[in-house]
This record gives C-alpha cells, sequence and structure tokens, in this order.
C-alpha cells in the first residue's frame, strides 16, 4: 500500500459507527427544508451568536478511495478530536447526490471527488464550499470486458459510470473525447456511457448488459477478480507521476465561516485519519473492511481488498495542481459549467496543523489559500 506521511498522533481508539441512509425524493425534499431552517439559523449566529453546534454532519462513500473517512470514524479518531460535539454520518453512491445534500443543508462536510467540488464552487459563484484538505490519490480506471483491447474496440460499446458528472464520469468523457469518440450526456454517440450505481454495475458486467466501466476502487479490483474484467486504462497514466485526486474533503462555506474552531478539529480527525493508515498499514485492510461492512452490510474478499489498497495513496495533500485540468475535463464533457475556481481551497488550517508536527505545507497551486 503506497501511504503517504502527515502528522503521526497516537490517538485513543474507541468505536463509532456510521448510519447509511438511502437517498429518496421525499427525503431530500425534507432535509432541503431542514436546510433553510439550519440557514436561517446560522444566519442569526453570523449575526452574533457564537455558541458551537451540538453536531457535524459528515457525508463519505463506501469505497477504499474513503478509507480515511472510514478509519476515522471506526477508530474513533473524529470522535476524539471533536470532543463534546457529535458526528453524524450519511453515506453516498457518489458526488452529485453528496453535492445536493451540501447545497440543501443537510450535511456539514464530505468526504467526495474535485469534479462535483468545482461544479458546486462555479455554480455558487465561490460562495458553496471550499477544499480543506486531499484525502486520497490514484484508485481509478477503465476496465472492460474480454474482446475490447484498445480504444478503437470501445466503437459501439455501452460504458457505466457511478454517475452523470461525477469525478470518473468526467474522467471517461474526457479521454473518449482524445482518442476521438463523441458521447452525448443523454446516453448517444460512438459510445454509450451509462451512468450507474457501482453494485449495479457489477451484477450488469457480469450479465453481459455492460462491456465496461470507468470506476473506483473497490469496484475497479471487483470487476477485475470477480467478474474477469481487465483493465483498459489505469487513470494513473495519464497523469504528471501518476497522481491525481480522487477524494477530498470539502465544507460548507457557511458552515466553515460560522465554526471555524470545529471545521478545524474534523480536519484534526481526518489528518490523524490519514496518519493511522501510514503508521498501521499492516492493520488497515482489516479495519477498512469492518467499516465497509459497517456500512454496506457486507465485506470485501481478500484478493480484492489487497489489490483496491495497491492502487491508492492516501494523503492529505489535495493535488490542487490538477484541478486546471479537471475543470478543462469537466467543459470538454459537457458536465460543467464555465467559471473560475480561484478561491476553491482553504488550505490554511490543514497547514498550520502539518506545521505544527513538523510537516511540510501542501499547496493551493494559485486557487485559494494556503
Amino acid at each position: 500500500m503506497k501511504i503517504n506521511r502527515t502528522m503521526t498522533r497516537l490517538l485513543s481508539k474507541h468505536a463509532r459507527s456510521a448510519s447509511a441512509t438511502k437517498w429518496t425524493a421525499l427525503g431530500l425534499a425534507a432535509m432541503m427544508l431542514a436546510g433553510c431552517a439550519s440557514a436561517s439559523a446560522t444566519g442569526e449566529a453570523a449575526k452574533g451568536e457564537t455558541d458551537a453546534p451540538t453536531e457535524v454532519r459528515l457525508g463519505y462513500f463506501a469505497n477504499v478511495t474513503h478509507a480515511p473517512a472510514l478509519v476515522g470514524l471506526s477508530e474513533g479518531l473524529f470522535a476524539d478530536a471533536l470532543g463534546d460535539i457529535d458526528l453524524k454520518t450519511e453515506v453516498f453512491n457518489a458526488g452529485p447526490a453528496a453535492i445536493e445534500a451540501l447545497s440543501a443543508g443537510a450535511i456539514d462536510a464530505t468526504y467526495i471527488g474535485p469534479n462535483p467540488s468545482i461544479n458546486t464552487f462555479i455554480q455558487s459563484g465561490g460562495e458553496s464550499a471550499h477544499i480543506i484538505a486531499g484525502a486520497t490519490s490514484g484508485g481509478a480506471a477503465l476496465v472492460v470486458r474480454d474482446g475490447i483491447d484498445s480504444p478503437e474496440d470501445l466503437e459501439g460499446a455501452n460504458i457505466a459510470t457511478p454517475q452523470l458528472g461525477n469525478t470518473q464520469d468526467v474522467a471517461l468523457r474526457s479521454w473518449l473525447a482524445d482518442e476521438g469518440f463523441e458521447t452525448t450526456t443523454a446516453g448517444g454517440g460512438d459510445v454509450t456511457i451509462t451512468p450507474t450505481e457501482n453494485a449495479q454495475t457489477l451484477t450488469l458486467f457480469q450479465q453481459g448488459d455492460v462491456d465496461g466501466a470507468w470506476l473506483p476502487e473497490p469496484w475497479v479490483s471487483r470487476l477485475v477478480v470477480e467478474a474477469g474484467a481487465h483493465v483498459l486504462v489505469d487513470e494513473a497514466d495519464l497523469w504528471k507521476d501518476g497522481a491525481f485526486p480522487t477524494t477530498v474533503l470539502l465544507v460548507r462555506a457557511e458552515f466553515a465561516e460560522q465554526h471555524p474552531d470545529v471545521v478545524e478539529d474534523l480536519l484534526e480527525g481526518h489528518v490523524a485519519s490519514v496518519a493511522w493508515l501510514d503508521e498501521h498499514a499492516d492493520e488497515a485492510p482489516a479495519v477498512i473492511n469492518d467499516a465497509l461492512e459497517e456500512a454496506t452490510g457486507k465485506r470485501l474478499s481478500d484478493d480484492v481488498l489487497a489489490r483496491a489498497l495497491e492502487n491508492v495513496t492516501f494523503t492529505v495533500d489535495p493535488h490542487a495542481e490538477a484541478f486546471e485540468k479537471l475543470v478543462d475535463n469537466g467543459l470538454a464533457a459537457g458536465t460543467q459549467k464555465e467559471g473560475s475556481i480561484d478561491g476553491l481551497f482553504d488550505l490554511r488550517a490543514l497547514n498550520a496543523l502539518l506545521e505544527k508536527d513538523g510537516q511540510d505545507p501542501v499547496s493551493a497551486a494559485g486557487l485559494g489559500k494556503e
């Protein structure tokens, strides 16, 4: 497992389970109403109320690429950092759904891919949220069935992605465009792209109903190990030195402005989680698998998990230098509006923590505060 060293604090362990709730239209509507009420309350706080919130609401995905969230919850690292403030969690399948919840005020922060983070920032004119840390680099690929051995073999194929406009969806559309294929967000073109929930993608691939998928780990490894797929494109091969952001920690701007101390505590738990993954590489697979089972009711096979962990790097560096290219990819894919991402990052609290522990700061690449 390739893991970057950040902070090496030894923290006490006490378990905290994450609640998993499946979104429905009715549930989202209710949360939007709750978000309005929350916005009103926090508006009063901005005018003078300084009491800290009693809870923080955090989103994440049940993916290996979100292991810092999984470990932070299961090892009690968030709980230690947050103290008396409760942490409530929500499990999502892909970034756009998490952004809906963040925009509605239903969650305060989320682990998420870079492209949905870019989208909400641009669409809000820079007012919605800020990236405060990286979490994971690598761990995404295009896997396909037998008989597809080159880009040319994809003509007429049906390829799945987790959700329209999510990070892997944009990566696939951008790569296909570079290879000379036309696609549409409605599913037309030379290659059909079918946004599909990850677990359903595995089933559809096994049934022969999709020809491949661009996915994050552990789904890449599940299709390879359990369904006989092979990797056509490792996304790491498309980036300089193989480093590209897969998961970042995004915080709602209003919440961060009103409760900076709480955000710093959440960030401290996150940094401790990445450090734990660094310091406990031998223990990490079992802890991650236990957390995945808690969130989904199912464990990964040892072979799948081992393969998935070989392809990811856990790091608090968000690789901000990659985001201008990600913007270009989103525009080319037709899943993103034009706009500036100046100010997307706020890495001041992260760098203060790193400096305190004698670590090097990370860069915002001119796209925010550091």
